[in-house]
């Protein structure tokens, strides 16, 4: 028995102090800003997030998206609108970690309890030279065609010359 508890106490405290570097791996949030008032529940809210690519260095991708207040949403269990918004942009010069799939995951987030999730997918339009980003919501039954758009022209940046092209950085 007393070796049941060392071992338990032993797992809480390793989770306890991976937490924070788990954290790491999620967005930034950047600020919320409530949108109905609820008297004794939280408020519906807009959270706007920052993600940064990590495939693709010095490419960040800045999404809104609703927050269901209510008990529901306290609780945890609220499922999630699917309206959420993205902007994408160039933050420095751009380079590729590794060669990436048309319309690869670059982040992906529960948006219920079970069957819903908010992706945000990376392309390359080759022909122009712009990495282009679509966020949107899949749900295990039926899917929701909201979804937003964000393109990243890639450009020189100070003095390192050429930029990278993206469709060599692209599988197949």
């Amino acid at each position: 028995m007393y070796q049941l508890s060392r071992i338990g106490l032993a797992a809480f405290a390793g989770l306890a102090l991976a937490a924070p570097a788990l954290a790491d791996d999620g967005p930034d949030l950047i600020f919320r800003k409530s949108i109905t008032f609820k008297l004794l529940t939280p408020n519906d809210k807009l959270a706007t997030y920052a993600i940064d690519d990590p495939v693709v260095e010095n490419v960040v991708c800045h999404y809104t998206a609703a927050e269901k207040g209510g008990l529901s949403g306290l609780v945890g269990v609220a499922e999630q609108t699917s309206d959420v918004s993205i902007a994408c942009r160039q933050y420095g010069p751009i380079r590729f970690k590794e060669k990436f799939d048309q319309g690869d995951v670059v982040f992906t987030e529960r948006r219920s309890l079970l069957f819903k999730r908010m992706q945000i997918v990376r392309g390359c339009d080759a022909k122009r030279n712009v990495l282009v980003y679509m966020v949107y919501s899949d749900k295990l039954i039926d899917g929701s065609p909201k979804n937003s758009t964000s393109a990243v022209p890639i450009q020189p940046w100070g003095a390192s010359g050429e930029p990278p092209r993206c469709g060599e950085f692209t599988k197949g």
